[in-house]
């Protein structure tokens, strides 16, 4: 099982990047995805998540608006999009997944997931934005 993510890099303020996380040894269906971030000095952050089955997303304050998470269930990859970076949005980014639970949960689980263990975690991608 692993999860590998890309796409991080350079980019400007103002500009994009699109991060992929793409999953090996097993399927997205009964997972949720998740994309974290952690800046040196700064705690680990929850940026968003979704179920690929259902497509339930969430975003954090920070990044709604700006940031579009999405899956291609058929490439078992989960992408996250990032449009008007900003120098805070530089960070470590890495995806972890977690086996959803409560099925009729589903949207408390995708919202709240940062507050979960996940199952397994990727090694990260780095973004910097300079300005």
């Amino acid at each position: 099982v692993q999860l590998v993510e890309s796409g991080g890099g350079l980019a400007q303020v103002g500009g994009s990047l699109r991060l992929s996380c793409a999953a090996s040894g097993f399927t997205f269906d009964g997972y949720t995805i998740g994309w974290f971030r952690q800046a040196p000095g700064k705690e680990r952050e929850g940026v968003s998540c979704i179920s690929p089955s259902d497509n339930i997303t969430y975003y954090a304050d920070s990044v709604k608006g700006r940031f579009t998470i999405s899956s291609d269930n058929a490439k078992n990859t989960v992408y996250l999009q990032m449009n008007n970076l900003k120098p805070e949005d530089t960070a470590l980014y890495y995806c972890a997944a977690r086996v959803i639970v409560h099925d009729y949960e589903l949207g408390y689980e995708v919202s709240n997931f940062e507050r979960y263990v996940h199952d397994y975690e990727g090694q990260g991608a780095a973004v910097t934005v300079s300005s």
